[in-house]
Order: C-alpha cells, then sequence, then structure tokens
C-alpha cells in the first residue's frame, strides 16, 4: 500500500481548517495510507478525522537536540512515504524536507522541493486558498479544500446540555492569554441581552481561553473545561454562535453553525477563513469601541 504523508503542526483553527484539504488528498489518494505528522494537542482530532489513517505526534523537539532529529529522521524514513503535503510550510518542515525526506516527492514551500506552491507571499492569502493552490500545483483535484466541514468532530452531548434551555446561543468571550487585543469586553452586556430576548446562553470556559465570567450556563467537564468533541457536540446544536478570533470560533464556523466573529484591526477577517455561508464577522478598529447595540442588530438579523 502506498503511503502519504500530510504534516500539520497546528495552530488549532488550522488544524480545522485542513479537513477539507485532508478530504481531497484522500480522494486523491483513495487506495493509499493517509498518514498525518502533527504535535501532542492536536493528534486525537486527527485521529478521530474519516480521512486520516494513522496519526505520527512530532513533539517538535529544538533542533540542536540531535538525538531527538535522528530518531524523528529514522522514523520517518522507515515509513517509505510517496509523497508528502506539508500543509505547514514553516522552517521546521523545510528543514525536515532538506534534512530527512529530499528524496521524496514534496508538496510545499521548502526551496527545491519537487512540487512547489507557487504563492508569491502566502502570508498575504488565506489559508483555505493557500492550501487550495498548494494541492492545485500537485495536481490534486480541489473539491472540499475550500469548503472544510468537521461535523465529525461533534459528541452526543446531551447530558451536558441537561440545564439548558433551548434555543441556546454560545459564546466565546475569551482569547489565548497571548492575544488579549483579540478579546471584546462587552460579553456580559451581550448576555444580558440576548437572554432578555428570549435565548438561553452558554460559554464553555478552557484551559487556554481566559475571559470574564457571564451570566447564563458556562459548561464544564470533568478536568474543568469541555474537550474539543464535547465543545463541537455544543456548539452543532446553538441556534448562533458569537465569539472572538480565536479556535471555538472557528471550530463553530466550520461546524454550519450560524454566528458571528468580532475582529478588531489585528487581522482581516477574510484572510482567517472563518467567514461562510452562514458565518459572518463584525470588523472595526478598535473592538472598545464596538457597542452592544450594533452586534444585537446584526445577530438579530441572522437569525431571523
Amino acid at each position: 500500500m502506498q503511503r502519504i504523508l500530510v504534516i500539520k503542526h497546528g495552530a488549532f483553527g488550522d488544524v480545522i481548517q485542513s479537513d477539507g484539504a485532508l478530504h481531497d488528498i484522500r480522494a486523491h489518494h483513495l487506495d493509499a495510507e493517509i498518514v498525518v505528522l502533527t504535535t501532542p494537542p492536536y493528534a486525537k482530532i486527527f485521529a478521530r478525522c474519516p480521512c486520516v489513517n494513522r496519526v505520527l505526534v512530532d513533539p517538535r523537539a529544538p533542533r540542536w537536540r540531535l538525538d531527538h532529529m535522528s530518531a524523528l529522521r529514522d522514523q520517518l524514513r522507515r515509513e517509505k512515504f510517496a509523497r508528502v503535503y506539508d500543509l505547514q510550510n514553516s522552517a521546521r518542515t523545510a528543514f525536515y524536507f532538506r534534512w530527512f525526506l529530499r528524496d521524496v516527492e514534496w508538496s510545499g514551500t521548502a526551496p527545491g522541493c519537487a512540487l512547489p506552491h507557487r504563492a508569491k507571499d502566502p502570508k498575504k492569502i488565506r489559508t483555505l486558498d493557500r492550501m487550495a493552490g498548494q494541492l492545485r500545483d500537485a495536481g490534486v483535484p480541489i473539491v472540499h479544500t475550500l469548503t472544510p466541514d468537521v461535523g465529525w468532530m461533534a459528541d452526543d452531548v446531551s447530558a451536558i446540555l441537561a440545564p439548558v434551555r433551548a434555543p441556546y446561543i454560545v459564546l466565546v468571550p475569551g482569547s489565548s492569554a497571548r492575544h488579549p487585543q483579540k478579546r471584546w469586553p462587552y460579553y456580559a452586556e451581550l448576555a444580558q441581552a440576548l437572554m432578555a430576548a428570549g435565548y438561553d446562553v452558554v460559554t464553555a470556559p478552557g484551559p487556554d481561553e481566559t475571559g470574564p465570567d457571564l451570566p447564563g450556563h458556562a459548561l464544564r467537564g470533568n478536568k474543568g473545561f469541555l474537550d474539543w468533541f464535547q465543545l463541537a457536540g455544543v456548539m452543532k446544536g446553538a441556534a448562533f454562535v458569537i465569539g472572538n478570533d480565536t479556535g471555538p470560533t472557528h471550530l463553530a464556523s466550520h461546524l454550519g453553525v450560524r454566528g458571528l466573529a468580532l475582529f478588531g484591526q489585528h487581522m482581516p477577517a477574510e484572510r482567517t477563513g472563518v467567514l461562510r455561508e452562514t458565518f459572518g464577522a463584525i470588523e472595526v478598529e478598535d473592538l472598545k469601541a464596538l457597542r452592544v447595540a450594533r452586534v444585537m442588530e446584526e445577530v438579530m438579523k441572522r437569525l431571523s
């Protein structure tokens, strides 16, 4: 059986968006074994993906740790991959191409690879378009890359949702602690307005999603937070999702849920890939100046 390697180390939003690309790679290599190389936080997600046969974990050890680099090189070479799709396209994966798998047909931006992605400035191109361009360069027909659908991530969460009354709206008020500039500060007021409009309000605080305590239901799993599959189940059943530019908001977008992302000037929403037919965005220069009334107006318009 032919083996195909797909490299996607992270981050979470990019992992979710790679679902469509994996679908197209699977269809192009129908009889091959599709193996994903990823980092420990995302191994369980790729292991559940229906387009993936097997997952290899790369802890991304420092490159000066020659013992770790040698072990990874030997592991990858033993697999005898027929082709590599480097969806990470980082300095690290270019290093892997140059020193580990130079003789394997390689799709990515590493200098000298057999199947280059010809985007002149990848950082200015929407993530989904960048992946689509790369796969087209490699001869892969594009059917699903631009429309990822991670419905397969959603767990049955009826027990977790027992105290919640339908219809409910999920709020994502936090962001990674490294990006406080992405947080809109008025979710508590928004929660009150949504409840006054007849909706129950749900939040699901994560281990790295810092933010305020809000009115409504804060759902937490056995470890103090919901895992990604439980969160997907909660979002899948929501009437609407409103969130910052952070991983859970991107998850909702690619679950096909109706929703709205709130963006400051840190990044154009279009470039992130969060915009979908059912999922929009409000973009402002200063999130602190974005009033609750404007968000409520947009939410009610999209719900009607």
